[in-house]
């Protein structure tokens, strides 16, 4: 499985970013794809997920009512909606390919490349 993020970029404190993650090889019907973020000297942290069958989806409460995490099933896309972004929320975020329901970071068996948002305030 290989993922392809993309859409990074830098915006002011209240700007919008759209992130893209494009899944290929050999995947399965049912996967979940994790969005996580790390930033300078931090650890990975978990922001968001769905589950590519169900399209169910489920946020760090730290995201909640920002973020918004969605996936078009035939593109084998998932997206990373970030609204109203504030300077905490730079970071590398990474999107990543798994088999369970899971914020760990260490359940998730492929992970794309990363991409750099950045914030200004």
């Amino acid at each position: 499985v290989q993922l392809q993020a993309s859409g990074g970029g830098s915006v002011q404190a209240g700007g919008s970013l759209r992130l893209s993650c494009k899944a290929s090889g050999r995947t399965s019907t049912s996967y979940t794809m994790g969005w996580f973020r790390q930033a300078p000297g931090k650890e990975r942290e978990f922001v968001g997920g769905i589950g590519w069958t169900t399209s169910r989806t489920y946020y760090a409460d730290s995201v909640k009512g920002r973020f918004t995490v969605s996936r078009d099933y035939d593109k084998n896309t998932g997206y990373l909606q970030l609204n109203n972004l504030k300077p905490e929320d730079s970071a590398i975020y990474l999107c990543a390919y798994g088999m369970r329901w899971s914020e760990d970071p260490a359940l998730f068996d492929y992970w794309g490349q990363g991409t750099l948002v950045t914030v200004s305030s």
